[in-house]
């Protein structure tokens, strides 16, 4: 049993001083089938301890129906870890942020309008409550107590950076007890004023997350705690990106420095991340303060141990900063299996998506455009119809999208809306006979931290072309998890028709699947569907330009390649490289 216990301002392991080296990996952002290679790699960097958020959304993607399979399993991860001989912190919540989808929240929690989220409101907590007595029990059975690795649980996260509610920190905590956890418990949050008296109480072990400058962070900590271990519950030691930015890199020295004024300080930290993974098709979140941000794909992070596996340069150097200071693992380095090219192949079946609205949705009719939420919608595209009457001569076409919008008056393409072009405009005029206006909206991620956090999808609020509003809107929702039904047509060589376009292809391998990574050159905006499971949006606007496509998301012989394009391309086609570009 390793038991963690608190003596003054250090930490104790079974009665022995004891320095938590942990590194972050979230279960649900790599394949399971990697599970283990990519835990043997933290042990083998000297990590002792593993650190995970857990996903609501995840485990819970329709109220009441809980998922805890597979890729899902947390217990068989933290019996892995166990298995390993390392430890584990867990974070679950039930807000998790990590640039993750709404921050781990369930989309259906904005199915409520009185529903408050991340404070001591009655009905979030009866929907927290009913996720807890599902997921915690999975935990309490793994803690230390009961033999298993889990040797710390955190309460919220990063709390101090949204709020200040202390009953509702005591109210998690509590409800963390009654189901079982009997391990330290603790809170995280970034190192000022404002963010450590919002988000710790006096009674709960508290942490502090930075990316440098160790010992001014820590004496700010000193202020709330005079006493007590020093934890860096997040060192940040790369950076995410979002779409339009540039990709985020930190030197490998740098990151090495500091961590080791972490550890020199006496304290204990987890390094995030370890190893990122992958947003896996509709899990990216956005930031939104003066403006929407939503997050690649990739959540390669910049980290030790990079998307796909491979330890970096960070990886070495840190590993001689932990050595250097006691933590020397009994764990070979396994070796890392290269990704592989599977050429170029043609898309050469197509399908229109406005003309198979009715094959993938149901019409329903609202007098006023709903989000996608009301509609029990979680993620995809939804499309809005209605028929404008005329004569009417040109005007301005307002409305607000969540996210990004096409807009087709009769069927033809007359401009794009993104919820970030505050001056962009469309106006147009109708004739006598009146016409059919249709938005298609792409939901691109909600967010996942700032004060904007419960961002609805689709269209927000009314529609007006000049001051008129319009009415009685048809919706048809376009989640996209099944596209089997659609009438693809055979073409030698497709063409853009400035329409919403699903174009389809066979990748064809001979012998055991490999990692690759898939490519649209050419293509401007859309997602990428592997053996009908969505993998990955790409844009352009980069940084990312490759979507990482593990092996074991491929079969021997044929595999299924849909894209759904909505801005153009050059030539109908998807590479399938061995080089990954993230920026």
């Amino acid at each position: 049993m390793n038991k963690l216990t608190v003596r003054g301002n250090g930490f104790l392991m079974n009665g022995e001083p004891f320095t938590v080296a942990a590194g972050a990996m979230h279960y649900f952002r790599v394949p399971r089938a990697y599970w283990r290679d990519r835990l043997l790699k933290l042990k083998a960097c000297g990590f002792n301890t593993v650190e995970t958020y857990t996903a609501w959304n995840l485990h819970e993607p329709k109220e009441g129906t809980f998922d805890f399979s597979d890729n899902l399993d947390l217990g068989a991860y933290l019996d892995l870890i166990a298995e390993l001989g390392m430890c584990a912190i867990v974070r679950p919540g039930p807000y998790i942020c990590s640039e993750w989808e709404f921050g781990g929240f369930p989309w259906w929690l904005l199915k409520y309008d009185n529903m408050h989220l991340r404070c001591a409101d009655d009905l979030y907590l009866q929907k927290v409550d009913a996720y807890f007595s599902r997921l915690i029990p999975i935990i309490a059975q793994r803690q230390a107590d009961c033999g298993g690795p889990v040797i710390m649980v955190q309460v919220e996260n990063e709390y101090g950076s949204y709020g200040n509610d202390s009953i509702y920190i005591r109210r998690l905590a509590d409800m963390l007890s009654s189901y079982g956890i009997t391990c330290l418990l603790f809170t995280s949050d970034g190192p000022n004023d404002t963010m450590l008296s919002g988000g710790t109480v006096p009674e709960i072990l508290a942490a502090c997350n930075f990316g440098s400058k160790a010992a001014a962070n820590f004496k700010t900590f000193r202020k709330f705690r005079k006493e007590g271990p020093l934890f860096c519950a997040e060192y940040w030691n790369g950076w995410f990106d979002h779409w339009g930015e540039k990709h985020h890199t930190r030197d490998a020295e740098d990151a090495a420095k500091g961590l080791a004024e972490i550890l020199d300080q006496g304290a204990s930290v987890s390094v995030y991340m370890a190893h990122g993974g992958t947003n896996f098709g509709w899990m990216n979140g956005a930031n939104d303060y003066e403006e929407y941000q939503p997050t690649v794909n990739s959540y390669d992070d910049d980290a030790p141990i990079n998307e796909y596996g491979k330890p970096t340069e960070k990886y070495y150097k840190m590993q001689a900063v932990l050595r250097e200071r006691g933590f020397i693992a009994d764990t070979a380095l396994p070796a890392s299996v290269s990704p592989v090219s599977y050429g170029v192949i043609p898309l050469t079946e197509t399908a229109d998506l406005l003309d198979n609205l009715s094959v993938l949705s149901e019409d329903r009719i609202f007098v006023t455009p709903q989000p996608m939420e009301k509609l029990d919608q979680g993620y995809g595209y939804i499309c809005y119809k209605t028929i404008i009457k005329g004569p009417k001569d040109k005007d301005v076409l307002n409305f607000t999208p969540h996210d990004r919008a096409w807009v087709f008056l009769n069927g033809k393409y007359i401009g794009c809306v993104y919820r970030n072009d505050k001056k962009s405009k469309i106006s147009f005029d109708v004739p006598r006979e009146g016409a059919e206006f249709t938005i298609l909206v792409e939901n691109m991620g909600r967010t996942n931290y700032g004060p904007s956090l419960a961002d609805r999808k689709g269209i927000v609020g009314g529609v007006r072309l000049g001051q008129q509003y319009l009415y009685h809107w048809h919706h048809y929702t376009l989640p996209l998890d099944n596209v089997s039904n659609v009438p693809f047509v055979k073409e030698n060589k497709p063409k853009y028709t400035k329409r919403p376009q699903l174009l389809k292809g066979s990748l064809i391998i001979d012998g055991e699947p490999r990692d690759t990574f898939v490519k649209m050159n050419g293509f401007k905006k859309g997602v990428i569907f592997i053996n009908g499971k969505m993998l990955s949006r790409y844009w352009e606007e980069g940084p990312q330009k490759t979507a990482y496509l593990p092996a074991c998301f491929l079969n021997e012989g044929e595999n299924s390649v849909i894209v759904l394009e909505t801005e153009g391309y050059k030539a109908a086609e998807a590479e399938f490289t061995e080089t990954p570009d993230i920026g």
